[in-house]
């Protein structure tokens, strides 16, 4: 799902939800199901979610909404998806320094 929000540095919940089409009350409960959402609260209550949540969101009304799968399957698509961006930045890591030692040996 293609959503089409401006670029801002916060969103409101009523702009998430109007671009997810869904009801507030799901995002208030997909925040407590999932770590990955966490809106800045003002001292009202009022959320104020940054493009990265917005992000996460979009990634978990895919996982849930469009292809099906239950809290607990998305819970573990997040957390696989997760470790695999950090077995490849790990990877890639690893290929520089062993390019950088090599640099240093032929010095």
């Amino acid at each position: 799902m293609l959503i089409n929000l401006p670029e801002k540095r916060y969103y409101s919940i009523g702009e998430i939800a109007k671009a997810f089409n869904v009801n507030t009350s799901l995002l208030r409960f997909w925040e407590k199901e999932f770590a990955e959402i966490q809106p800045k609260k003002k001292e009202s209550g009022t959320r104020k979610y940054t493009p990265q949540d917005v992000a996460n969101i979009q990634r978990i009304y895919h996982l849930i909404k469009e292809k099906g799968l239950t809290l607990e399957g998305t819970r573990k698509q997040l957390k696989l998806k997760h470790s695999e961006g950090n077995l490849a930045l790990i990877q890639k890591l690893e290929k520089v320094k062993s390019e950088l030692e090599e640099l240093k040996n032929k010095l």
